[in-house]
């Protein structure tokens, strides 16, 4: 099991995929792209010239310490503005229901997503989809399940209604006036990974390519759904042709990556060391190195947690403040006797 962090901070430096300098003449995939979602397009184009765009995951939804609040947002509480990058998960869109995968009611959805657009920002949308073969999770990587949704599979019938889901929603989402608001569409997300269904172990780069062809064709030329850029989005590689083993093509893909020539220390974070823990086992992680943890059998984790010196009188404060959270409790047992001391002030 891929674990997930509910927030995901993302740093977002968009590089599409034609390398044409005239803006202007330039155009997505979607050659009868609204008039917006092809200013987004060119207008990213523009904007890699001048830096990065910062976005958080959810960043209307939820936050420390509360949720759904008109306005509210953990980046603005933080900096003082909100992120330019808003990314929102449609995850169970495609069994109907009210909610997402992260317990956020697609309704609500649509309200942040018509708020960002309103204030000038972007959206994008993520789908952790379930397996379509075995009826379970998108966490269920079964091999054989793409080859089971692709024109010539015994699930592709489903697989289509499930698009039509996403083609309704997304065809919901307008500004005041109307327009169709223009999303960032990040299908199969890390996949190059293998921890879900559309993994590099559980189908052949034939297959992964024919089916990310079909459903740009299948939401473009069936469902005529104009409103979308698509963006190819994998999990760390280690060389260029990993990282293309899967690429559809350029006429399938409006977004790559992150533009490694101008930002170039994403290359040095690239290199990575991979083990896999036995029973009673124990990794260290320096500080500051960044890592991932992946479960591949059903696992007990536990996390430390550090609060820095500068944060413990908030910290303090706030466990005094929230003394019947039965959850805080864990807190202040491993709390030092002078802090419990103080707590209980």
């Amino acid at each position: 099991m891929k674990l997930l962090t509910p927030l995901l901070l993302l740093l977002l430096a968009f590089a599409p995929a034609r390398d044409d300098s005239s803006y202007k003449d330039d155009l997505p995939v979607d050659r009868q792209a609204t008039k917006e979602t092809l200013n987004l397009y060119r207008n990213l184009k523009k904007l890699m010239k001048k830096g990065i765009m910062f976005g958080h995951q959810d960043d209307l939804a939820y936050g420390v310490g509360w949720k759904y609040e008109a306005g509210r947002s953990d980046v603005k509480d933080v900096t003082g503005d909100y992120p330019a990058v808003y990314g929102f998960e449609l995850g169970h869109l495609e069994i109907d229901a009210q909610i997402n995968l992260d317990s956020v009611p697609f309704n609500k959805m649509k309200e942040f997503i018509r708020e960002v657009y309103e204030r000038g920002g972007v959206v994008t949308l993520s789908w952790h989809l379930n397996n379509p073969l075995t009826g379970k999770s998108a966490w269920d990587a079964v091999p054989g399940t793409v080859a089971s949704i692709l024109p010539t599979g015994d699930k592709n019938d489903k697989y289509q209604v499930w698009l039509n889901n996403l083609a309704e929603f997304v065809s919901d989402l307008k500004g005041s006036k109307g327009e169709l608001i223009p999303i960032i569409f990040r299908p199969y997300h890390e996949l190059n990974g293998s921890w879900f269904w559309w993994g590099k172990n559980h189908c052949t780069p034939e297959q992964f390519t024919q089916l990310w062809k079909w459903t740009v064709l299948y939401l473009r030329d069936t469902k005529h759904v104009h409103n979308l850029l698509y963006a190819y989005n994998t999990d760390r590689f280690a060389n260029k042709d990993e990282y293309l083993e899967r690429y559809p093509g350029d006429e399938f893909v409006d977004i790559l990556k992150p533009d490694y020539n101008r930002f170039n220390g994403f290359n040095q974070s690239i290199s990575s060391y991979e083990d896999i823990l036995q029973p009673g086992e124990i990794i260290l992680f320096p500080s500051g190195w960044f890592h991932d943890v992946t479960c591949i059998t059903n696992s007990i984790s536990i996390t430390w947690n550090f609060v820095h010196s500068r944060e413990r009188p908030d910290f303090i404060k706030f466990v005094r403040e929230h003394s019947q959270n039965s959850q805080l409790e864990i807190a202040e047992f491993f709390m030092r006797e002078k802090y419990k001391k103080v707590i209980n002030e």
